[in-house]
């Protein structure tokens, strides 16, 4: 079911809605208004991109969303109706690709989830089918991440992060290159939400690796791959 999505939310006119202009963009729709129906679905059917509520009955969005990532890639665009700016990029941190703030057009919906879509299909760049830099190695063919002996599951935005990342090892990338290159320039998130994707990205290397670390702040300016230059970066 390559083409579906699936609707975790419990408020059956919003999924209603969310219905109509999905089904008019072609995608077959799947729909649960609990976490824990929605979470069964999820791994049962496979679907192309989950929409997945933040609060619901039996378990929460950011619940879900650290299940499914314990083995699956399926890219998530996370709904909130909170309006704290932490409780908003609660979603990303625990794998979340993208979100959207309650109350929204649907039609704003429909558009994320294509360009949600897009970015996570489209290769990264053309060039070499594997990458590595010190310890780290991605295949962009297999789309996969190895740290040593270690495989490491990162979500298709951290994936296309670490891709652009290794690519040019010691050079800083803004926030803004970021966007433009790893996440698409339709991208309509803010500052934090790079932070989230980096910071995620940068616990999950470190883990693998015996807290080593590879991405490094460069404060004022972003983010590098690859050793840190201590008079003008630490981690963060």
């Amino acid at each position: 079911m390559s083409n579906s999505v699936l609707i975790v939310e419990d408020d059956p006119e919003t999924v209603e809605l969310v219905r109509l202009y999905l089904h008019r963009d072609g995608h077959e729709v799947l729909t649960a208004d609990n976490g824990v129906d929605g979470l069964r679905i999820a791994r049962e059917t496979q679907p192309a991109l989950v929409i997945l509520d933040l609060m619901l009955p039996g378990l929460d969005g950011v619940e879900v969303a650290r299940a499914l990532r314990q083995d699956s890639d399926v890219p998530i665009i996370m709904l909130t109706a909170r309006v704290e700016e932490e409780d908003r990029l609660s979603g990303l941190e625990v794998g979340a690709d993208d979100y959207v703030t309650k109350p929204f057009s649907p039609r704003e919906l429909a558009a994320r989830v294509k360009a949600v879509l897009r970015r996570t299909a489209e290769p990264l760049e053309h060039g070499p089918e594997q990458l590595e830099h010190s310890d780290v190695t991605v295949s962009l063919r297999f789309r996969s991440v190895r740290v040593g002996d270690k495989p490491v599951g990162l979500t298709p935005t951290e994936f296309r992060l670490l891709g652009l990342m290794i690519r040019e090892p010691g050079r800083v990338f803004t926030r803004d290159q970021i966007i433009g290159r790893a996440f698409g320039y339709d991208f309509e998130g803010f500052d934090r939400t790079v932070d989230a994707h980096v910071s995620s990205l940068r616990r999950k290397l470190a883990s693998a690796s015996g807290n080593q670390r590879h991405i490094h702040t460069v404060y004022g300016v972003g983010y590098k791959f690859g050793q840190a230059d201590q008079a003008q970066s630490e981690p963060k």
